[in-house]
């Protein structure tokens, strides 16, 4: 693998992004959903602003800015805080190919869009499942804060323990 340039999403990286989340599902069984449709769910309309990793010219990682949908974490943070969604986005759609790991691609990601909110007056805020432990530890290693619990739902009722967490001050 080359040396992976971190650069911002645009539409002819579609494709191959929705590539490398069907391959993060098939390792990881992350997103637990998004992947019956991988190229609607990256190009969501609620996309602030999104970056992807590239090596070699294929796609070894993405990560989204999205404006709040109703997202516990989203609330959480609100009531704790009093920000209204003006000043709040979610920090969503995270993953690097597995072979594309051990190169702090994760960690970039998260940087280009925590830089590019901080920037905006914008707090981030996710969820993530309990189940993803090498996220979790990323987020704490990077100053995420848990702000509480919650239940993630999806697919056919399904549902797993989430944590969430509010990005650190600038």
């Amino acid at each position: 693998m080359g040396t992976p340039i971190i650069r911002p999403f645009n539409e002819s990286d579609l494709p191959g992004a929705a590539a490398a989340l069907v391959s993060v599902h098939a390792t990881d069984g992350y997103p637990v959903e998004g992947v019956e449709d991988p190229e609607g769910w990256i190009q969501s309309p609620h996309v602030q602003a999104a970056w992807i990793s590239e090596s070699d010219g294929k796609i070894v990682g993405h990560v989204s800015v999205m404006r709040p949908q109703g997202e516990d974490a989203v609330a959480m943070w609100q009531e704790q805080s009093g920000d209204n969604d003006d000043h709040v986005a979610v920090l969503a759609r995270l993953f690097v190919l597995q072979e594309a790991r051990k190169h702090a691609l994760g960690e970039q990601l998260m940087r280009a869009a925590m830089t590019w909110a901080q920037g905006q007056g914008i707090r981030l805020v996710l969820d993530v499942m309990t189940k993803d432990t090498s996220a979790i530890r990323l987020y704490q290693r990077l100053g995420w804060i848990k702000i509480g619990e919650t239940t993630h739902t999806f697919g056919d009722d399904q549902h797993t323990d989430a944590i969430c967490f509010v990005a650190p001050e600038a």
